[in-house]
């Protein structure tokens, strides 16, 4: 079947051709059309409980967009009116930001912060500091003396030190443009930015905004490693074939996939843009495979004339390398088809992407190189002197020295060591963040040093709130027992160090209660009398305007939100805070009302490493069922199966570990980086495995058969290694960590892989004479031959 397919696709290389052009010109015109951006709502597993609660509970309690804005002075305090002054037109500005919500914008110079009078005429609640800014000093004096006597600015929102204050702003995350609001929010940031005061901004439209900003320079580096590629190519292979060739195979594939995923309504986001690198390797891969096997067969027919040589060479060239070539198309594909099986929507589309891209190397370098192989005509010569095949090949030699002498079972010794070794340390790996701030960014961008300095003055900048209550039963948070649980729950939850503080109404209660008694801190603490609570609730609703309690129940009181500010959003600190959650819950049970996890960005990511520590394991393991029993259908052996399992699982155990070493989590960005190289780990494993079956039937030794192989498929193996190592190495220097550190994560998958099929792999083959390669007769020659050198 196979001889017939590569038979078809030569002598009817014209019509395949042109099909294949109409084809690429129709989905060009799709691809250039693709969008790139980050969509919020697609990272959301939107059938998790915290999920639910947040999508249900968002626009009261705030949802997990939120931006906060910290302006801070050197020396003095922040209470002068050219501080003041920046602090409200940069709260007025916020109002003209695209998708945000106006009730959730919150500063001293907003309506939200209020202190609240009692006096013999009654109670009244005014704004501390809207809408002008205080114009003499006594006026500033009072403002200072009101933040310092309110616990709910003072700490929260206006630094211990008074050097700081903070602006927070919430958005509407159907509405929400990551690109846009960056740039409108700097654009206003701009407007009050004179020097004189330190400003610093964090939060997910502002991390995501960075990503989009640096894609201009992602696009460069995309463009020098593929510069890269080319010219290496062009040295080691020294011909202009092995250079456009592999070049168009990966552009074919690319157009393909991206005019495709257009055609699907799904979008391209700019951090896939490793995973897209990653994809288009293997077309290169795959296509420098074919070009070096039809090298070969120049070689092996010297007696044909150039017209007929060049179409013999590709026909043999495709027949061979069908097999293993589309053995590794599908085992990648079928590896990370496996993700899909997460419920988040980003994942899934990520999926479809993915496995189109790759399905498309079938037509891109599997099929296409070859019959474009077809048509040279002079298929002997090369386009320059300098030859680097000897430097090669005493690589190559090399490991054909160890596969057939005793230091092959040293080889597989070790690489027993290394499983072993390398498994138990990958048992670190951490699931989420693994390091403060962003893991998307470095350390020392300005983004995450933003981060830091707003951690250090204030209790946190990322949220989770907490409901507590029921729907069913409106002014069930009045109710004593909700309100006592509250505060217990707060003072339970900020033992954790990483949490630096709490917000719920329980704190409001208490500070009204001492106003009503002319300010004594004796009578600034919630009552055990239901009926006292009940009515200072009535009160505070009472001078509240529409929308100043949202942030703490709903209109109906049926709910009420505590919400954890926390200092970072490590995987370790957030499962610690959920821990903790449900051991206060199940510990305190309530008559009335339920609690209800988990809303804010913190919650929304506590649903998202669940899911990712529950289906990592999960994901593994059918990844490599799926690639064990293709090899097995293939080959039609089971012993295949588990054959190339040994280079998969070197790789991903070496991989796992240096993610441990390296402080690199598991989350929703490395997922499908992953499985990817599962697939990834094993497509070097078919072509020399392939062609060591492919000596065999025609009656080689298997010494001779091993050194064939290695010295044939082993020189696209180091060539192809070579080539892409270098250029996902320049990915190092990106300004977005993650990039830098999945490029050089997959330089180190490259590397193993390449290092598996050189030695672990003929070692492996050589040493247990499998019967899918060697047949019934263990590897005996029918006509021995000599050895290669």
């Amino acid at each position: 079947m196979i001889e017939r397919i590569a038979h078809f696709c030569i002598s009817r290389r014209k019509p395949v051709v042109s099909l294949l052009l109409v084809c690429t010109l129709i989905l060009s015109w799709f691809a250039l059309h693709i969008q790139v951006r980050t969509v919020f709502e697609d990272m959301l597993p939107s059938k998790h409980e915290y999920v639910k609660t947040h999508e249900k509970f968002k626009d009261t309690f705030g949802g997990s967009n939120m931006v906060t804005i910290m302006l801070e002075v050197d020396q003095g305090d922040i209470f002068r009116q050219p501080v003041l002054e920046k602090v409200r037109d940069l709260t007025q500005g916020m109002r003209e930001v695209s998708a945000v919500n106006q009730f959730q914008i919150t500063s001293l110079a907003s309506k939200k912060l209020k202190e609240v009078h009692a006096s013999t005429s009654g109670i009244e609640s005014s704004p501390l500091m809207w809408p002008d800014v205080p114009a003499t000093p006594e006026k500033m004096a009072e403002l200072k003396s009101a933040v310092l006597r309110n616990p709910l600015v003072y700490g929260p929102y206006v630094s211990k030190d008074l050097q700081a204050t903070l602006i927070t702003v919430d958005f509407i995350d159907q509405k929400v443009d990551y690109a846009t609001v960056f740039k409108e929010i700097d654009a206003q940031i701009k407007k009050v930015d004179d020097g004189s005061v330190k400003i610093r901004v964090v939060g997910d439209p502002i991390l995501f905004g960075w990503v989009n900003h640096y894609l201009p320079e992602t696009l460069h580096l995309v463009f020098y490693a593929l510069g890269v590629t080319l010219a290496m190519l062009f040295v080691l292979l020294r011909t202009w074939r092995g250079v456009v060739l592999p070049l168009l195979a990966g552009l074919v594939s690319a157009i393909w996939a991206l005019g495709i995923c257009q055609i699907l309504g799904i979008h391209f986001e700019p951090l896939v843009i490793v995973v897209a690198m990653l994809i288009t390797s293997r077309a290169v891969s795959h296509s420098v495979q074919i070009v070096n096997r039809f090298d070969d067969e120049l070689e092996a027919q010297p007696q044909l004339g150039d017209a007929e040589l060049a179409g013999t060479a590709a026909r043999v060239a495709l027949a061979d390398l069908f097999r293993p070539g589309m053995l590794g198309v599908i085992a990648d594909a079928a590896c990370m088809a496996v993700v899909a099986m997460s419920p988040i929507p980003m994942l899934q589309k990520l999926t479809v992407l993915s496995v189109v891209w790759v399905s498309t190397l079938t037509v891109s370098a599997v099929i296409l190189t070859p019959v474009l192989l077809s048509y040279i005509r002079k298929p002997r010569g090369f386009a320059h002197p300098l030859n680097l095949q000897p430097v090669l090949r005493k690589v190559l030699d090399f490991a054909v020295g160890i596969t057939l002498s005793r230091a092959r079972y040293a080889v597989l010794g070790v690489s027993l060591l290394v499983i072993v070794g390398a498994g138990i340390y990958a048992l670190n790996l951490r699931i989420g963040d693994a390091n403060p701030g962003s893991p998307i960014l470095w350390p020392h961008a300005k983004y995450n040093l933003d981060s830091k300095a707003i951690n250090a003055r204030f209790e946190g900048v990322d949220r989770l709130f907490v409901v507590i209550g029921d729907d069913d039963k409106p002014g069930v948070v009045k109710s004593n027992e909700v309100l006592q649980s509250m505060d217990r729950f707060q003072r339970f939850m900020e033992v954790q160090p990483e949490i630096g503080g709490s917000l719920s109404v329980a704190d409001v209660i208490p500070q009204l209660n001492a106003t009503l008694h002319e300010g004594n801190p004796h009578y600034q603490e919630m009552s055990n009398n239901a009926a006292i609570n009940g009515s200072l609730m009535a009160m505070l609703e009472s001078v509240s305007e529409p929308g100043d309690m949202d942030r703490f129940v709903d209109k109906q009181s049926a709910n009420g939100s505590v919400t954890l500010m926390f200092r970072d959003r490590q995987g370790e600190t957030i499962r610690t805070a959920v821990a903790r959650i449900k051991e206060f819950i199940a510990a305190n049970p309530l008559k009335e009302g339920h609690w209800q996890l988990a809303g804010g960005v913190v919650g929304v990511m506590a649903a998202i490493n669940e899911i990712i520590l529950s289906s990592q394991i999960e994901a593994i393991a059918l990844a490599l069922l799926v690639l064990a029993v293709l090899c097995t259908i293939v080959y039609r052996s089971t012993i295949a199966g588990m054959l190339f399992m040994v280079p998969v699982i070197i790789s991903n155990m070496l991989t796992f570990a240096f993610m441990v070493w390296k402080g690199i989590g598991m989350n929703i960005n490395t997922v499908p980086v992953a499985a990817l190289g599962i697939g990834l780990g094993v497509d070097y494993a078919f072509y020399i495995a392939d062609r060591v079956k492919e000596e065999i039937a025609i009656g080689s030794t298997p010494e001779h058969a091993v050194s064939q192989a290695l010295h044939s498929a082993g020189m696209g193996v180091i060539v192809t290694a070579s080539v892409l190592i270098l250029s996902t190495l320049l990915w190092y220097v990106s300004s977005l960590r993650f990039q830098a550190e999945m490029g050089l994560l997959m330089a180190i998958w490259l590397a193993v892989s390449a290092m598996s099929a050189l030695f672990v792999m003929p070692s492996l083959i050589y040493v247990f004479r499998p019967k899918f390669i060697f047949g019934a007769q263990g590897g005996e020659a029918k006509v021995p031959l000599p050895q290669v050198a």
